[in-house]
């Protein structure tokens, strides 16, 4: 079996230094242009490096304010990854397919996998519609025609569903970011053994794993040493 690797793009300049924090907020509430010499998706553009280096290959998920440069564009085209939406305003269908078709138009490719931004609760953004409702997601990307869901619990023990004859629903994820993690119950060795024979997707946001060295070399031991496989 093997690793799902799950990339949620949320910060278009990350978190550190405080800079970079405010232009985030900027881009996604208001708008900031997409420059380079300032860090725009520098640490995506790290991540798909390693992964490029050792042949994995991930689900890549894009807010509307954190869509692919021509670069990310290249390093996602010499991967073979796959383009994914990380739906933020989840109102309705109508708001669902207006999302999905801003990725689809500025990326020239067909959108088949879509994860939602936030758990609940907190609003991350001026778009972003705060309840997490996963049963809405997995109907909407039915009708679209999709064929993943990424869901955002929190116990990677729970297997995939099928919805339809097409969509796989993944409702759960191995976060590697521990704050969303039992870390004692579910160790990398834990998911180093458990990933040879059932696929469990691990989830990362680029900003985090880049700030946090352990935290980089967990990942690339991970990709580096399990199989990885896309949809």
């Amino acid at each position: 079996m093997s690793l799902i690797i799950r990339i949620d793009v949320d910060r278009p300049y990350g978190r550190h230094p405080a800079f970079r924090h405010i232009l985030s907020r900027l881009s996604s509430d208001l708008y900031f242009p997409k420059v380079a010499g300032l860090g725009f998706l520098a640490e995506l553009q790290t991540m798909l490096t390693w992964l490029n280096e050792t042949g994995a290959r991930a689900h890549v998920f894009f807010r509307r304010c954190t869509l692919p440069s021509r670069s990310i564009l290249d390093l996602l085209d010499t991967g073979r990854h796959e383009i994914g939406l990380h739906l933020e305003n989840s109102r309705s269908l109508t708001t669902f397919l207006e999302e999905k078709y801003i990725v689809e138009s500025h990326t020239g490719r067909k959108v088949r996998a879509v994860s939602k931004h936030g758990s609940g609760g907190a609003k991350y953004g001026f778009r972003h519609y705060a309840p997490y409702e996963p049963e809405k997601y997995a109907e909407w990307a039915q009708r679209a025609s999709m064929r993943l869901f990424l869901g955002n619990l929190e116990d990677p023990t729970l297997g995939p569903t099928k919805v339809g004859s097409e969509l796989l629903v993944f409702p759960s994820a191995f976060w590697l970011e521990p704050s969303w993690r039992d870390t004692k119950k579910f160790t990398i060795d834990w998911l180093l053994d458990r990933a040879r024979f059932q696929d469990i997707v691990l989830l990362v946001h680029p900003e985090n794993v880049l700030g946090d060295p352990a935290l980089a070399a967990d990942f690339k031991r991970l990709t580096g040493t399990l199989e990885s496989r896309v949809f």
